[in-house]
């Protein structure tokens, strides 16, 4: 991964002063949800104490407040961030690379399983990004399935997720 010195290149997908803004509003957004909850609940003090939503107010109320600071300065104050990267394309596609095959590797420990899901996702990588010839990725990746099943189902008897559309493991008398 090469390390880009100069924050503000042509290739840079967002800036720091967008990113600041989009997160600041995405937790001004937050504390409003947690906010009208807990009025919801209560977030008075009764005669027997606080109520439900007495400390959720007040914690989404401090998270209000510092959101809104940090909107004032990344909007209004800090304009000169509207030239510094937050990421490049490049840095962006390599995030990518490895988000993107972990999200089908969490909707594929629901459907299929985690052991047979693990088995595709460690040799997909192996052989993807570690450019190890695919006999050794198989290898590996059906090993560390085979050690996470005798670990957790055979020895502690902890079941982890079988796969709720399809199950390979019955095929080879596996429950």
């Amino acid at each position: 991964m090469s390390q880009n010195t100069d924050n503000s290149n042509q290739d840079s997908l967002i800036s720091v002063r967008v990113t600041d803004i989009i997160t600041a509003l995405l937790f001004i957004v937050v504390g409003l949800v947690v906010m009208f909850g807990s009025l919801k609940l209560g977030a008075n003090w009764s005669s027997d104490g606080p109520e439900a939503g007495y400390f959720p107010f007040y914690i989404s109320l401090i998270m209000l407040l510092s959101s809104a600071v940090n909107l004032y300065q990344a909007a209004i104050v800090n304009k000169k961030k509207k030239l510094e990267s937050f990421v490049s394309k490049e840095s962006f596609k390599q995030v990518m690379a490895v988000l993107l095959p972990a999200i089908v590797f969490v909707m594929g420990v629901q459907l299929i399983g985690i052991y047979v899901s693990s088995i595709c996702y460690i040799a997909f990588f192996m052989v993807w990004l570690g450019k190890y010839r695919i006999w050794k990725a198989i290898a590996v990746s059906v090993g560390v399935s085979v050690t996470l099943y005798l670990l957790f189902e055979f020895w502690f008897q902890i079941p982890l997720p079988h796969g709720s559309w399809f199950n390979p493991l019955e095929l080879v008398g596996v429950q």
